[in-house]
Formats: C-alpha cells, structure tokens, sequence
C-alpha cells in the first residue's frame, strides 16, 4: 500500500505568530477554530484540514514533517516558501 497521510495546517505570515498559535492550542484552544481565524489558506474554511495526500504532492519541509512526526501533535514552525506552518498530521498508512 502507497504511503498516505491527512494532515491540517495553519497558514501565517510569521514565525511569532506561529509561536503564539502553537502556545494558544497546546494550552486548550481547538486547531479547527483557530485555523479558522487565523490562516491565511484557503484550508483555513475547513479548519486548515488538508485532506489525504502522498509524498510528494506537498513542498519539501511540509513532506518531511508529514511522514516523519507523530500523529496529532502539532508540530511548527515549519517554513516554507508560502509562510510559516502549523501542521498537525491526523492519520498515516505507510
């Protein structure tokens, strides 16, 4: 079986802000709502989820963090060329 994972994320411009999401949904704040108020991806309508994909179909940084991290722990800053990214992998088949 090909791998595959569901991931969500939240889009912002900087690294601080990262920051500040991180701290809000690691003290109880629900990553649906606030990727809902606060990414700038079209995702953030569906609570920054991303749906299913497989290596590759992602940037670089975003792959590494997907295939690798363990499963509903958000994990971030991850950088890329689009800004800074909370990401929180929800499912894996490898």
């Amino acid at each position: 079986m090909a791998k595959k994972a569901t991931a969500r994320h939240i889009l912002v411009d900087t690294e601080a802000r990262c920051n500040e999401l991180k701290a809000a949904i690691e003290g109880g704040a629900d990553f649906a709502q606030v990727a809902k108020e606060n990414s700038t991806c079209p995702s953030s309508r569906d609570g920054g989820n991303l749906g299913s994909f497989g290596p590759g179909q992602m940037v670089r940084e975003f792959d590494t963090v997907v295939f690798s991290a363990p499963l509903n722990v958000v994990q971030g800053p991850v950088k890329t060329q689009f800004g800074y990214h909370l990401l929180e992998v929800t499912s894996r088949q490898d």
